[in-house]
């Protein structure tokens, strides 16, 4: 039984191969021959020319630049006007030199305050570059180890201008402090004049 399925089988595989041999030509024949009338499009054949490439392997070393024949001018600065102590531009007390009254009761080791060292502030970008010129009174304590503190502008011609740069000056100067019954006070009420000029 299971011959006669196999043979039936085999037989029916043939006749269907068979048939499709027989269709299949006559399926190509009846295509649509207009398909392959379109007109084929070439591309063109592309061609690199020949390029020879040098290969300089030997270091080049870009030339030496010649020296300047005079060096550049200097640049004009600003003339900042250091700290003038004369008694017209330094508003201090009275007394600011060395003082020995043993009459008044001072030892000998007594005496008033004195400047030790002072800077020059620096001259503001925004007054140099507008050509302002002026002054700048600050106001502040020597305190019992010489050092500056609490110091504040009271008059600054013109405003706005001068305040700052005089202000960190005065922070960095030092004095020989003020010292009475052999003991260093502080004294407040120290004014300093700062003047800012430019070259004519």
């Amino acid at each position: 039984m299971n011959y006669a399925r196999l043979l039936i089988g085999t037989a029916l595989g043939f006749v269907v191969t068979a048939v499709l041999f027989v269709i299949m030509p006559t399926l190509i024949e009846m295509a649509d021959k207009s398909l392959d009338e379109s007109k084929i499009q070439r591309i063109a054949d592309i061609t690199m020319p020949e390029v020879e490439i040098d290969v300089n392997l030997a270091e080049v070393k870009p030339p030496k630049p010649a020296d300047p024949e005079e060096p550049p001018p200097e640049m004009d600065q600003p003339d900042v006007s250091d700290v003038d102590i004369s008694p017209d531009a330094v508003n201090m007390t009275p007394t600011a030199s060395l003082e020995i009254d043993i009459g008044s009761g001072f030892g000998g080791a007594d005496g008033e305050y004195l400047p030790i060292f002072k800077v020059a502030p620096m001259y503001p970008r925004r007054a140099n570059s507008r050509g302002i010129t002026g002054y700048c009174i600050v106001e502040y304590t020597v305190t019992t180890t010489g050092a500056t503190k609490d110091v504040v502008p009271v008059d600054c011609e013109p405003a706005g201008y001068f305040e700052r740069t005089s202000v960190k000056a005065a922070l960095k100067f030092k004095y020989k402090p003020r010292v009475l019954d052999g003991e260093p006070i502080e004294v407040p009420g120290v004014q300093n004049r700062f003047i800012y000029e430019l070259d004519q």
